[in-house]
């Protein structure tokens, strides 16, 4: 799928890999791991991976869309770094984590197993990494360490605190981010409430003056939205919920124009025909390509 515009770790200075490398993976504890881990089917993510672009495909057709306008996100959470090596070597570009920790333990071994063969001297295109959970406020150095994009900025917060640390590279490079919306009202969600935000005018009017305060930011893109639907067995129960958050994006497209507003991150494994047919540009898949998770 699209890459959409987003920066990759290809674009980084060589000095702006500094917070990547300060965690560095030892090579002679490589192998192991990825040895160990070989119970992962090269064969079976490559099968799952076409039959997950294939439906996309078929999604976006149905509803008049290019497919190479949808980005496909691959959520490694709680899968092994040869998983993610197997999805790289099936043409997976962009991944997905969860949690920081995770993130910041799995890239630097991904990151050296694809430089000892796939990356070396040549110029595929390295892993992009979405950071798409929940972020504390102590965790925001580590996420701009790692990650090329940002799904889940939910507060003001939370984007003056990647601002700060973005602000403290060498470079003039911007993260990416998008605006986590509850748009569907469910307590155990994080994001902005805007659940009923079309006929709550305050709702609306907050929203907006936090959206216009981290807009100007320094170091950060504003480049879209993203939302987690409530699981359920029939995905047509939520596209609702999708069909909001593109309302949403519609008015924030008029009220603040000069901003992209790019993106739409929405859907999952079980809902992500739905998300984009109503206007999903970046679907976020783990299950599906990988099977279930691990412990």
């Amino acid at each position: 799928m699209a890459q959409r515009g987003f920066v990759g770790q290809a674009s980084l200075p060589q000095d702006e890999m500094s917070l990547r490398e300060a965690r560095p993976y030892p090579s002679n504890r490589l192998d192991p791991i990825l040895t160990t881990d070989m119970n992962i089917k090269q064969k079976n993510i490559e099968q799952n991976l076409r039959q997950v672009e294939a439906r996309i495909a078929a999604a976006a057709l149905r509803s008049g869309r290019d497919p190479a306008e949808i980005t496909l996100v691959a959520v490694t959470k709680t899968h092994p770094p040869a998983a993610v090596v197997a999805a790289y070597r099936a043409g997976a570009r962009h991944f997905g984590e969860n949690r920081v920790e995770e993130g910041g333990e799995k890239i630097p071994i991904v990151r050296t197993a694809l430089e000892d063969k796939e990356l070396k001297g040549s110029d595929a295109q390295p892993p992009v990494w979405h950071m798409i959970g929940h972020i504390q406020n102590r965790k925001a150095q580590a996420v701009v360490a790692d990650f090329d994009v940002v799904h889940s900025v939910d507060r003001l917060k939370i984007a003056r605190r990647l601002s700060h640390f973005v602000s403290l590279r060498a470079d003039n490079r911007p993260l990416p981010i998008l605006l986590e919306c509850n748009v569907s009202g469910e307590a155990s969600k994080f994001g902005f409430d805007m659940a009923g935000w079309e006929q709550d005018a305050s709702r609306r009017t907050a929203f907006f003056s936090a959206v216009d305060e981290i807009s100007h930011l320094p170091g950060l893109s504003l480049e879209g939205l993203m939302t987690m639907a409530p699981q359920t067995d029939d995905p047509e129960t939520v596209r609702p919920v999708f069909a909001s958050l593109r309302a949403l994006q519609e008015a924030l497209r008029e009220r603040f124009p000069a901003l992209p507003w790019s993106h739409l991150s929405m859907g999952m494994t079980d809902d992500f025909e739905v998300a984009i047919e109503e206007g999903a540009t970046i679907v976020r898949i783990g299950r599906a390509i990988f099977g279930p998770r691990g412990k």
